[in-house]
């Protein structure tokens, strides 16, 4: 069984098990609150959702009106000026039925945020947290240089950042040393992107560091993966080892996690699943990936102009046109019989 953690010094304290609501916005509304319902009826006390993942906050508010004061709720704002932070703010109030967020936190940060550096953004986050509209002040990011500068700043209470099994002892040092500051840490991207299928290896990993798992859920037979760690034993074996290094052994270096940040392309290639495939071919095997539909998007990957625009875009700082050309090279060994999945 999994026990609970303790956000830093926010004083938040959530079974380690937590709900990342981006999905739900691919689902309808009626499914989306039942599966939210659920999840709190399951366990789950913490959901993080966004401003930016468009009807997901309006699906949490209303699973959760009436019941506010029993569930923690984090929400995001990509904002970089103050204006943009007020007005989201607002709206994130208004959709997720509340008068004040449990977390509020500046979205896929590409810079440390602080007092006097002209945005507004930190100044915004102290007066709305002076006012009672958010009760701790987080943040986001991807860049691993950005993230340690978060934590030595000082600033804010909460980082989410990516952290699964495959992480980098860098990324490891990052979680422990926002435990020696007093910060609270939130790892998304536990199953990389879709690339990590065993839960209980990922659950596991994770119930050996100062971390909170949210982990994304659209489906029913999701939500029942994550709630069986309230009554089934969740802590690191032999076998569970064994399976992690094996997939570390397979996928470390480059590779793409799906996020759809690099979008959208100048000439319409689908990024975030072609520069992936071969990973997915081979861990989530389907006939659908050999698709006309797929074969059709995998050529377009010819079609590439290295214009670089996915490139600056990218969180993880991948070579994206390279690694969209490698992933067609091994798509078309397949296709041709000469490589087996």
């Amino acid at each position: 069984m999994i026990g609970s953690y303790t956000l830093g010094k926010t004083g938040i304290t959530v079974p380690q098990n937590a709900f990342g609501a981006l999905p739900i916005q691919r689902i309808d509304t009626k499914s989306a609150v039942k599966l939210l319902q659920r999840a709190y009826e399951g366990g789950m006390r913490f959901f993080d959702t966004a401003r930016a993942y468009t009807d997901s906050e309006e699906k949490v508010g209303i699973a959760f009106a009436g019941m506010r004061e029993r569930v923690f709720i984090s929400t995001k704002t990509q904002a970089t000026d103050a204006d943009r932070f007020w007005k989201d703010l607002e709206t994130s109030l208004t959709m997720l039925k509340t008068d004040y967020i449990d977390i509020y936190q500046l979205h896929c940060a590409a810079k440390c945020y602080k007092p006097g550096d002209g945005t507004g953004l930190y100044e915004a986050l102290t007066e709305a947290k002076r006012q009672g509209m958010i009760r701790h002040i987080g943040i986001t990011a991807h860049k691993i240089g950005v993230a340690e500068e978060i934590v030595g700043s000082g600033l804010y209470e909460t980082l989410q950042f990516p952290f699964s099994y495959l992480a980098s002892d860098r990324d490891i040092e990052l979680v422990k040393a926002t435990a020696e500051a007093g910060m609270g840490f939130i790892a998304m991207k536990g199953l990389s992107g879709g690339l990590l299928n065993n839960s209980k290896a990922c659950m596991a990993f994770m119930t050996q560091y100062p971390a909170l798992p949210i982990w994304g859920i659209q489906r029913e037979s999701e939500l029942t993966e994550w709630l069986r760690f309230f009554t089934e034993d969740a802590t690191m074996t032999d076998e569970l080892r064994a399976i992690i290094e094996k997939d570390r052994t397979e996928l470390l270096g480059e590779f793409c996690r799906g996020c759809g940040y690099c979008s959208p392309c100048t000439v319409g290639i689908v990024i975030n699943q072609c520069a992936r495939m071969s990973q997915m071919i081979r861990r989530a095997p389907s006939k659908a990936w050999l698709s006309d539909y797929w074969k059709a998007e995998m050529a377009r990957i010819d079609e590439c102009v290295d214009c670089g625009i996915c490139k600056t875009r990218c969180p993880y700082e991948l070579d994206i046109p390279n690694l969209l050309r490698k992933n067609l090279a091994d798509y078309n060994e397949i296709l041709a019989g000469r490589v087996k999945v």
